[in-house]
Order: C-alpha cells, then structure tokens, then sequence
C-alpha cells in the first residue's frame, strides 16, 4: 500500500548572490514495509528532499501526499508526532533525560499515562537490543551504537508508520553500522514502517529494498 507520493516536487531558495534549485521535478511514491535508500553526493539535494517529506519545509512546486492526502494542507507538526519520525546522524537525544525518558517523551505529549509509557519505552529499547542497564543511563554514558537505537526507538514510541533518517549510521563504525541498518530493515520488513534513509554509504544502500539517487537536484530510480 502507498503511503508516500511526491509528485513533481520542487524546492528553491534564494541566497545572496543566486537561486538554488535543491530539489528539481522528483516524482516517486513509497510503499508500506518498505525499505529504500536515497543516495547521492553532499549537496545533491538529498537532505533536502527527506525535508519535505518530513513537512519540515514546504515544496516550492508540486505536492507530497500522506496516504492520498496533501501534506500542506495538514498540520505538519501533527504529521511528524503522529505519523513520521526523523531520526538524525548525530542522534538529537536530550542530555538531561535517560534513555527511558527520551523515549518515553513522544508518548507524553500524546498525554499517555506516565506508569505505561515507561513500561512501553522499557519494552521498545528492549525490542532495539538495548540491555536493561541502558534504560536508568543519559545520552553521554552511552556509546554512539547505543544513542541511536535509543533515537529509533524513540521514533518508534511515537507511534507512526513512517521513519526517515538522515544518514543514520554516519557517526558509527562499521561493526554499530551493521547492527542499525539491520534493526531498520527489521523495523520495515517485520513491523510494517516504511523506512527511508539518506546516505552516501554503499553498504547500507545495498541492504535496502529499493534505490534512488539523487543527482543536482534530480532523482532517479536504481533498482
């Protein structure tokens, strides 16, 4: 089932000195279960794309649709709480919460009971391969490994079907790598997430489902 559509999907700014085209006519559509990767050089247009379907920004042309219906003419802070997680290179944890408590706070602010959102983050680091002894630490105790399923899980807790991650595995070694590309390949192939990843690193485009890449702002389909 289609859970994601852009269709002819633009995205300019202007700086000083000129017009930049960071997102060029990208028309694609993403299925439920799914797991696809979007590659490309640094100033591709990549990053930019996975914004907008995040509704973090707003196409300058075309639509995104969220299962037939125009992300811009929803609440798009709604969308990202309720149906779309981001999960980022360098984690974006709050410091001062345990790992419990970073999952726990998407269940918050959809107002569920404090006593069953520790138990559902407990079972949720759990599900990542977190051990127990994670859940009481804060982000600075943990390895970088451990801070992103931490983050995975957390965009698990809000309850949505959608993650997108911006080059996931970039500030991990090869070994931590492994273990996260395979936990979203579980989380889309086990669980129903549709899970799109930017990245540069052929390793983890390779364990994906479906290719594109992303070129001067155009996107084309490779396997």
């Amino acid at each position: 089932m289609e859970i994601l559509r852009a269709e002819h999907v633009s995205y300019s700014y202007q700086t000083k000195y000129q017009k930049v085209e960071a997102v060029r006519d990208v028309s694609c559509s993403f299925e439920q279960g799914g797991f696809y990767a979007i590659v490309g050089e640094s100033g591709s247009g990549k990053s930019t794309f996975l914004s907008l379907l995040a509704g973090l920004d707003v196409p300058s042309e075309g639509t995104i649709y969220v299962q037939g219906q125009s992300l811009g003419s929803m609440d798009r802070d709604a969308y990202r709480l309720n149906q779309a997680s981001v999960v980022y290179q360098s984690f974006h944890l709050f410091p001062l919460l345990t790992a419990q408590e970073n999952v726990m706070l998407p269940m918050e602010f959809k107002k569920v009971k404090k006593r069953e959102a520790a138990e559902r983050a407990k079972r949720l680091l759990e599900r990542v391969g977190l051990e127990p002894r994670i859940l009481k630490q804060f982000p600075k105790m943990m390895s970088g490994g451990e801070q992103q399923r931490v983050a995975i899980a957390r965009a698990v807790a809000a309850g949505g079907e959608i993650i997108l991650a911006d080059e996931p595995t970039g500030n991990l070694d090869s070994e931590n790598e492994k273990k996260i590309v395979a936990l979203l390949k579980d989380l889309a192939h086990e669980d129903n997430y549709t899970v799109i990843v930017i990245t540069h690193n052929p390793n983890v485009a390779e364990e994906t489902d479906h290719v594109f890449r992303m070129k001067d702002g155009e996107l084309t389909q490779v396997r």
